[in-house]
């Protein structure tokens, strides 16, 4: 079978720093890496742990969706980290994450990837990966306790196909498996999004994330509980947040939430 993760196949890649720093662990399956981490984390395990699945039976995305996890075709990973920051900047790990995704993928020849705000990234005009991250608040102290980066990508076409509601919307990054890509990936992956994650307060990734983002200059919905309002996407600010001017003419920067985009 080609293809195939493993730890040490991994680990081959990544560069001596961040080797020291990432503790990886594969598992052929789990219900949800991000579920799974968090556990750790709730009992004392270290910054940098690092949980790769081959599939998943309860993956899901944001605003609590299943993300469709078959066997053999695609990554899915979690990694657990302690940042010393204020709720209110956990979007810069999310935003971060999606640049390294763009970085690896550009890394190991895939066709260009883009990112639509906040958290999805998309080849030849179809999402190949999605991005989840969940934290713990210490409402004392103003910061996280801890932080588990999911991060799930669609490098092949599944045999059988992406289910009818998913068909138009999901893509894959390659039609035919190449040895070792999953392990290159996952290794240009960190090694990029640690770099960004160290200089957090720098915003490293700021420009390259607003470079990447294509829904500026969109028409777009944006979705707050049970309301939509269209507006159009003008700009991506230094914090990775989202400059949006609605119809009535008032403008307001987002940084959390859901959007669609009218047309791609």
């Amino acid at each position: 079978m080609l293809d195939i993760i493993t730890s040490k196949g991994i680990e081959k890649f990544l560069t001596p720093e961040i080797k020291n720093k990432i503790k990886v662990e594969y598992i052929e399956q789990t219900e949800s890496t991000n579920d799974l981490v968090k556990k750790r984390a709730i009992s004392g395990e270290q910054e940098g742990l690092l949980v790769v699945a081959g599939k998943q039976v309860q993956g899901r995305g944001r605003m609590g969706r299943q993300f469709f996890s078959p066997d053999d075709t695609g990554i899915y990973m979690s990694l657990l980290l302690r940042p010393e920051i204020k709720p209110c900047d956990a979007i810069q790990i999310t935003t971060a994450a999606a640049v390294s995704v763009c970085d690896a993928l550009e890394q190991i020849g895939a066709q260009k990837a883009s990112i639509k705000w906040v958290n999805d990234i998309f080849v030849n005009k179809k999402k190949v990966c999605g991005i989840l991250t969940e934290a713990s608040f210490n409402s004392k102290k103003n910061t996280l306790d801890y932080a588990v980066l999911g991060v799930g990508v669609n490098m092949y076409l599944p045999d059988n196909g992406f289910p009818e509601e998913l068909k138009d919307i999901a893509g894959a990054v390659f039609t035919h498996k190449k040895e070792n890509l999953k392990n290159e990936f996952v290794a240009c992956f960190l090694n990029s999004f640690m770099n960004y994650y160290n200089n957090l307060d720098k915003k490293l990734h700021s420009v390259k994330y607003a470079e990447n983002c294509f829904v500026v200059g969109q028409q777009i919905n944006v979705i707050t509980g049970d309301t939509t309002r269209l507006a159009k996407a003008l700009s991506i600010d230094e914090n990775c947040g989202l400059l949006v001017q609605f119809e009535t003419g008032e403008k307001a920067v987002l940084n959390s939430g859901e959007i669609s985009v009218r047309a791609l």
